[in-house]
């Protein structure tokens, strides 16, 4: 059920006096509401930190609940590495991480409790997983078995020492051997299922390094300094170079796949418990190989 308010006297970011004039939700779930788009001003939407002023219009209409079950299923796991307190795991295309609206089961989540306990940290729907990667995208997952092994390696990702480094093939010859992405991420004011380069964004940091150039592509190694939603993606296409095969980023002529040429390819991390440093790699997907032995067999350019 929609709520309205109308702004009188108040003052200050839009999250901050929302969380004052709609009393049922916390600031966070506000926060979540707006770069969703489901809480607009004048009927637009807004940024999080946007300054509302005397007669500014709020309507908050949040999305209809759906109720989710969590229940363990038996899916074949290509599991890299496993020990007792985490796993690695090489995601497959097409498989999404964690249940949420609109993917109820058959994910990553699913497996992974058919086949052992898994950390309670994130709540219900995302126990076990540190970070993720998003559905047609392929490699490697870090997963924890207990909340010992998840603080730490969620620790290791807010300090920056993971290795996560990504294989993708990319539209256009990139010009610059190698080089960093520094540009802000957040969710697009023009299409809310998208994230995009944005003032006020998020801090985003992709670097790069071009491995192979073909006529009308380039193949790089993407390393991620930060994990923003989309991040390559977004940053790729910011750059003039998307991805080869992305439906959301990429242009509408584009290579056939199972969605974006990008994969997870190497991961590194200190184990939770001994502290040893851990590192490993997963080869490409049959489909990103042979696409590579196709353009090989075209003109390519060193």
């Amino acid at each position: 059920m929609s709520e309205q308010a109308k702004i009188t006297d108040q003052s200050g970011r839009l999250d901050k006096v929302a969380a004052q004039l709609f009393a049922n939700y916390s600031r966070s779930q506000l926060q979540h509401l707006i770069v969703a788009g489901d809480l607009l001003v004048n009927g637009q939407q807004k940024t999080v930190k946007y300054q509302v002023k005397a007669g500014d219009y709020l309507l908050l209409t949040p999305p209809p609940i759906q109720h989710l079950s969590l229940e363990p299923e038996n899916i074949p796991l290509d599991i890299v590495y496993e020990d007792q307190d985490l796993l690695v795991v090489n995601k497959p295309q097409g498989m999404v991480v964690h249940p949420a609206p609109g993917h109820p089961n058959h994910t990553l989540v699913n497996a992974l409790l058919y086949h052992c306990p898994l950390s309670t940290i994130n709540g219900t729907y995302r126990p076990g997983i540190v970070h993720r990667i998003d559905k047609d995208t392929s490699g490697l997952l870090m997963v924890a078995k207990n909340d010992l092994a998840h603080q730490a390696l969620a620790k290791q990702l807010k300090a920056k020492k993971n290795l996560r480094e990504y294989t993708a093939l990319v539209h256009g010859r990139v010009a610059n051997d190698q080089g960093t992405i520094n540009a802000p991420i957040g969710r697009s004011l023009r299409d809310r299922k998208k994230q995009a380069v944005i003032a006020g964004g998020r801090p985003a940091i992709t670097h790069y390094r071009v491995i192979k150039r073909y006529q009308q592509f380039t193949l790089i190694k993407c390393t991620l300094e930060t994990g923003r939603t989309h991040q390559i993606r977004v940053h790729l296409r910011y750059l003039g170079y998307p991805l080869a095969g992305d439906p959301l980023y990429g242009p509408a002529k584009t290579l056939k796949g199972n969605g974006q040429f990008l994969h997870a390819g190497k991961l590194g991390f200190d184990h939770p418990r001994t502290q040893q440093e851990m590192v490993f790699e997963a080869p490409l997907p049959d489909i990103f190989q042979k696409t590579l032995e196709k353009l090989d067999k075209k003109e390519n350019f060193k």
